[in-house]
């Protein structure tokens, strides 16, 4: 299993939200680049990165800073938030970003998924956020009317190789992950799903171990120092 340091970014800065809520925000940093670099110094292999305000407004707007993370390291870097045309991916990957993320506009259209995955193979990553195992879309303000396993198998069939599964009650609430909601979308789809959502210790890396997820995120707990990142490595692998 795959440990993914996040960086979620606001207005420049480096912040978590708490359940998801705009209202809610800590602020860790204010340069994103150097706390990606301190990810891969501590043994960071793949640096998950969220544009907020891009998942807020639509459209990507901390181009800049995402840009400068990738310049910063030598590991691959994945980013969500605002991704809704095909020009938006184009923009990422030309920033240097090794997997771009489609959330929202998954959900309206899939057949831009399958577009997607056409021209971009495996750089194609969707993301499910899940609230009462419902997809919530468009920043988690609203709920859509999918099942989150059954959108999952929608985007298997259409080609999709990795899934990033949130559970927005546990979301940077370090009470633990969902055990078994992964457990459930991992057994019900071939495809990488990685877990994100609730991880404040090591035990709860341990929990997600026989879930059979290919990796988990781990937001906050890095950030107030609750998991230390060498150690989860370690205990992932």
């Amino acid at each position: 299993m795959r440990i993914y340091p996040a960086i979620d970014i606001k207005d420049g800065q480096c912040v978590r939200l708490l359940r998801g809520s705009f209202d809610n925000v800590t602020v860790y940093g204010n340069d994103p680049a150097e706390m990606a670099k301190k990810w891969q110094a501590e043994g960071g292999e793949f640096i998950h990165v969220v544009d907020l305000d891009g998942a807020l407004k639509g459209h990507g707007v901390n181009a800049e800073a995402i840009k400068k993370i990738c310049e910063s390291v030598s590991v691959p870097v994945q980013t969500g938030g605002g991704i809704r045309t095909m020009e938006d991916i184009e923009a990422k990957l030309a920033c240097g970003i090794n997997r771009v993320i489609i959330g929202t506009k998954a959900v309206s259209d899939s057949e831009f998924v399958r577009r997607a995955v056409e021209k971009y193979g495996d750089k194609i990553v969707i993301g499910i956020d899940a609230k009462d195992g419902m997809v919530a879309i468009e920043g988690w303000e609203k709920t859509s009317e999918w099942k989150a396993v059954d959108f999952a198998k929608k985007m298997e069939e259409i080609g999709v190789r990795t899934i990033v599964y949130t559970d927005i009650a546990t979301d940077g609430t370090l009470q633990g992950p969902n055990v078994q909601a992964m457990k459930e979308m991992a057994d019900s789809v071939d495809v990488d799903i990685i877990a994100s959502g609730g991880v404040g210790s090591i035990e709860h890396i341990k929990a997600l171990l026989p879930t059979g997820v290919e990796g988990v995120i781990v937001g906050r707990a890095l950030y107030t120092d609750s998991v230390d990142l060498k150690e989860a490595i370690e205990v992932a692998k």
